[in-house]
């Protein structure tokens, strides 16, 4: 009895895997490493499609492929167009938790006509993504150049080798620890002064290491006008510093932020 179960529910899975599998094909879309894939359901529901379509449609993506990370929030594809690497960010529009969403969303002068529907606060934090990578690298920040978008894909420079994505930084072995730390302090200046930005969410985790450190997840990142830019800023700082403080020596907390901030220090 319990064969013939676990043989129905794996026939269903065929099933379903055929079903998205005619779908994307449909779409236009060559699946890349198909054998790699094992989250579908959750990620491709009807708006994700019709983004797909658009973006096909547009000749922005030719080839979808297997996932490079997965999270609650969204999860990252491998792509290609016309041969081309390229990363499919895919927010989710299920599962996604829009209302810690709306904590950088609102005080934004940007996104201040957003409704605060699930779905309409994941195509603006999408859109968001996008503007705040193209003015990270108009500054000259190190971040992955972003494409096109289209509801809750974003479509961005891939970074990293073959298929493989560069390392996040936590997993390295840092040949300078010291001048990595120094680099990554001077981005976070960068970001500040001159694409008036803050990342918000700045740790070992959004930052990937090829030849040099690469700022990733941006998201989150506010403006300077943003009631709470000044406190996310005194948190980037601090999380950077605890991943460094055992690899080389590293500045003061408040001596990076008057550094970056002046005297306008959020707290005692």
């Amino acid at each position: 009895m319990r064969g013939s179960v676990e043989e129905e529910s794996e026939d269903r899975g065929d099933r379903k895997e055929k079903g998205f599998d005619r779908r994307i094909a449909e779409l236009g879309i060559r699946i890349k490493d198909a054998d790699q894939w094992k989250v579908r359901d959750d990620v491709f529901d009807e708006v994700t499609l019709l983004a797909l379509y658009r973006l096909v449609h547009k000749k922005h993506l030719t080839t979808l492929g297997g996932p490079i990370s997965t999270g609650k929030e969204g999860n990252v594809f491998y792509g290609e167009k016309d041969g081309k690497p390229l990363a499919i960010k895919i927010y989710l529009i299920r599962t996604a938790n829009f209302r810690a969403m709306t904590e950088y969303i609102d005080g934004d002068p940007r996104f201040s006509h957003v409704r605060r529907s699930r779905k309409e606060i994941i195509f603006a934090w999408t859109r968001k993504e996008f503007s705040n990578l193209k003015r990270a690298r108009k500054a000259g920040v190190p971040v992955p150049e972003p494409y096109s978008f289209d509801r809750n894909i974003l479509l961005m420079e891939f970074l990293g080798e073959g298929q493989a994505p560069f390392p996040q930084i936590r997993e390295v072995e840092l040949p300078d620890p010291g001048a990595t730390y120094r680099e990554i302090v001077g981005y976070i200046e960068a970001l500040f002064s001159r694409a008036r930005l803050v990342h918000g969410d700045l740790s070992e985790y959004n930052v990937l290491f090829g030849d040099r450190p690469v700022l990733i997840d941006m998201g989150q990142a506010v403006t300077l006008d943003h009631p709470r830019a000044l406190q996310f800023l005194v948190r980037d700082i601090a999380n950077i510093n605890r991943f460094f403080s055992d690899k080389c020596e590293v500045m003061g907390e408040r001596e990076i932020f008057q550094r970056i901030a002046g005297e306008r220090l959020a707290g005692p």
